[in-house]
Order: C-alpha cells, then sequence, then structure tokens
C-alpha cells in the first residue's frame, strides 16, 4: 500500500497558528500539510510530573488543535526520543518536506542537526526559518563582523535595522489553512504522557500598562507587568506583532525585548556561557557555597523581608518580579557566596518563563561574571531596595504573613557581606 506524501509542520516554540514564519511557508507546500508536535524524552524525563510549564504546553497545543479542528485537520502529538519519533513518522508516511523554526539553544542546534541528517538521507527536504526573534544570531554584529558582548551598542544597531524596515512583516497563512492535511489524529491527555495538572498556571498576558511602563515596572505591589514573558518563550505570541506595536508605544518596554535577542546571541555565539563564566578572569573567585545557606535563600527564610517574598513568590506561583530577581540575585552571589550556576539552576526548576540565555544571562550580570556585567563591588542591599521599592510593605505582606509578628533576623549582616564580597572578588580575579 502506497504510503501518503505529506509534509510535516514541527511546532516547538512556536505554539500558534497565527504569524508562524514556518507554518506560512510549509502552507505553501504541493503536499498537504501535518502540523507535528513531539513531547522530547530528553527534555521531560528530568521534570517533575506536575511541571507547570508542561502543562502549559499541552494546554496551548489543545487550543491549536481546536482551531485546526474546526478546518477539518488536526494536530498529531507525540511522545518519545525526538530521533525515534521521526524515524517511525518516515515509515508511516511519505515524508516529502518538513518545515520548522530555528531554536538557538546549544541542545536545539545539535537536536536539529541529527534530526535534518536523518530526514535528508531519506530524500527528505528540509527548512528552517527565523522565527522567535526579529534578528538572528549574525545579523547584529559590529563592522568587523563579531558579536556585540555589550549591550547599549547592540541596542543601537539593532534600532537602526529596525527603523530601517519598520514594521517588519508579519505572516498571515490563514489563507492558505485548506492545505492542511485533513486527519482527525487525537491529541493524549497531560496524564497519558506521563504528567499531571499543577496548581502553578500561566496568567494570561495584559499589555494595558506598557505606556506608562517606566514608571511602574520597578514596583512589585503593584502587579503590573504584562506576564509575556512564558508567552514568549513558548511562542504562544508573535514577537513580530509585538515589537511592532511596542516601538509606538514605550522605548523602555521594547528595550526589554531586544535585551532578550541580545541574550539569545550571546548564548548562540558564547555557548560556555551556559556553565562557565563568559569573564574568564573570574574562574578564579573562592565561592562558599554553603549549602544550608543555599537552603534558606531557597525556602525564603533569609531573614531579608525583600529577598524572602521573591523567592516565596516563586516557590508558590511560578513567577518573581523582574526587581525582586535582581535582588534575589544579587544576595545569592554576593552576601552568600554562592556560585551564580547554582541559582541559575534552582530558576530553572521553578520559573513559568524559564529560558535558557535570559536565566543564564542575567545571572551573570548579577554575580557580575558575564558580558555587560554590573561591576563586581556593586551590592545590592536588600533593605535599602525594599525602602525603595516597596516601602509600604504591601508585597513583602503578601508573600510574608507572618512579617508583622516579629520577623526573624537577617542570616547575615550586610556590611560584613558587602565588605567579605569585594575582598574575595578583589582576591579572586585572575591579572
Amino acid at each position: 500500500m502506497d504510503k501518503q506524501e505529506v509534509s510535516f509542520f514541527w511546532f516547538r516554540r512556536d505554539l500558534r497558528l497565527e504569524d508562524n514564519v514556518g507554518l506560512f511557508q510549509a502552507l505553501k507546500s504541493k503536499y498537504p500539510v501535518i502540523p507535528l508536535f513531539i513531547f522530547d524524552d530528553s527534555i521531560l524525563e528530568s521534570l517533575p510530573k506536575n511541571d507547570a510549564r508542561v502543562g502549559f504546553i499541552h494546554q496551548s497545543l489543545s487550543k491549536i488543535n481546536q482551531q485546526l479542528q474546526e478546518l477539518g485537520s488536526s494536530l498529531l502529538v507525540k511522545k518519545g526520543k525526538t530521533i525515534d519519533v521521526w524515524k517511525s513518522l518516515l515509515e508511516e508516511f511519505d515524508v516529502k518536506e518538513v518545515f520548522f523554526n530555528k531554536d538557538y539553544e546549544p541542545y536545539a542546534i545539535q537536536r536539529d542537526t541529527v534530526i535534518c541528517e536523518i530526514l535528508e538521507a531519506n530524500n527528505t527536504i528540509t527548512y528552517s526559518f527565523k522565527d522567535q526573534v526579529i534578528f538572528e544570531e549574525k545579523e547584529i554584529t559590529k563592522a568587523d563582523g563579531l558579536p556585540y558582548t555589550v549591550y547599549t551598542p547592540f541596542k543601537n544597531k539593532w534600532l537602526e535595522k529596525y527603523k530601517a524596515m519598520a514594521p517588519v512583516p508579519e505572516y498571515d497563512a490563514t489563507g492558505m489553512f485548506s492545505n492542511f492535511n485533513k486527519n482527525s489524529f487525537t491529541v493524549p491527555t497531560l496524564e497519558q504522557i506521563g504528567f499531571e495538572e499543577s496548581p502553578i498556571k500561566v496568567k494570561p498576558h495584559n499589555l494595558k500598562f506598557i505606556s506608562n511602563y517606566q514608571d511602574i515596572r520597578d514596583f512589585p505591589a503593584m502587579d503590573k507587568t504584562s506576564y509575556l514573558s512564558p508567552h514568549l518563550r513558548f511562542g504562544t505570541v508573535s514577537v513580530r506583532k509585538l515589537v511592532n506595536w511596542a516601538f509606538h508605544k514605550n522605548d523602555v518596554f521594547l528595550s526589554e525585548l531586544i535585551w532578550r535577542e541580545f541574550f539569545m546571541q550571546i548564548l548562540f555565539s558564547f555557548p560556555k556561557v551556559v556553565t562557565q563564566n563568559f569573564k574568564s578572569a573570574y574562574d578564579g573567585i573562592q565561592w562558599r557555597n554553603d549549602e544550608e545557606d543555599f537552603k534558606r535563600w531557597c525556602s525564603g527564610t533569609t531573614g531579608y523581608p525583600m529577598v524572602d517574598a521573591g523567592m516565596r513568590q516563586l516557590n508558590e506561583t511560578g513567577y518573581m518580579h523582574n526587581r525582586v530577581r535582581m535582588v534575589v540575585a544579587s544576595f545569592l552571589c554576593k552576601h552568600l557566596l554562592i556560585q551564580w550556576q547554582w541559582g541559575e539552576a534552582y530558576f530553572a526548576q521553578k520559573l513559568l518563563d524559564y529560558e535558557l540565555s535570559a536565566n543564564v544571562g542575567n545571572w551573570q550580570w548579577a554575580a557580575g561574571t558575564g558580558c555587560d556585567a554590573a561591576p563586581y563591588f556593586r551590592v545590592f542591599n536588600p533593605e535599602i531596595q525594599q525602602k525603595k521599592f516597596d516601602e509600604k510593605g504591601i508585597y513583602i505582606r503578601k508573600w510574608i504573613p507572618e512579617f508583622d509578628l516579629g520577623y526573624g533576623k537577617p542570616m547575615v549582616e550586610h556590611a560584613m557581606a558587602r565588605d567579605r564580597a569585594i575582598a574575595t572578588y578583589k582576591a579572586g580575579i585572575l591579572k
């Protein structure tokens, strides 16, 4: 029996039908298009069974499938080692073409290289596209072609290039939806892929506060942030639509989107930053790495209310306000002298918006070991941060209900910790 000739569009971190570059290109194929998502065992096996991010992916896939069913199609969802899934699909279908959007993380690059080799050995043509960024790895470079390692000149070049083409084109594929393969695949339940519902949920994104973003973004009690980051991470929103909109709304908010692309470029150009200091001169720092201190930081029991409130918010909700992220990260690295990799790994477990490039980039910024980092002698004072950004203690009381009952003493005295951190860094920097 002849196998059906098809093209595949492989969803990964682009979980939407709207303004999806790879999907737009796939639907121009002369073969009917099967939309595919693979729950990759190589990623899933390290996650807890109630991981909220897996639940959000499943929810997003169910939404896509519902949209496809209205078109007489459906989403094919598989689970397993990615290489094994593709080998089985090649046996089941006559796969003529495979389309997907690029991912710039080291694991994804390695995975995609292997899969493309398998597909091409099967005479399947593969196509990859830029979708999750405005400018990808080699589009914003210095005059000599090397990547920027400082944010401000990167941002200036980014804006110059964007303004020359603004707005960036968006991709409306609705007129081609009839080219989806007519099928009736069933999306497996969360339980069928070995997971369960989490009490933690991804919030809907909200852009109504963006017009005065610069005035309110640093005050955690106001809770007037966009909650966009998980949606950008998993691609349930289009970065093109967002940037074209933000360009006319708020420069500070747009700068945050440019930071995202800066860290992606750093990760692509310098993959060592996943586990190593960007600035190797800091490799000689003698970290304390006290496990009991780390446990107190993780549980939000350091005795510093701003730090503890942030960690409790993270543990309970999967979110932490951005200003507070800087405070808790600085505290771990500078006050406790625990290396940034410990904190980065903990955030990777907990954050709904966990993005490897941004997480590593921001942790190295806080530790002073990264590109464009804060100088090592900048040590945030958690008490001053609290007075500046939560003066009335509204945020703190929300996450520390026992605060007014006589909160415990700080586990380390600030002035001593600051002096110790500066001395330790100074002694450890390699000449």
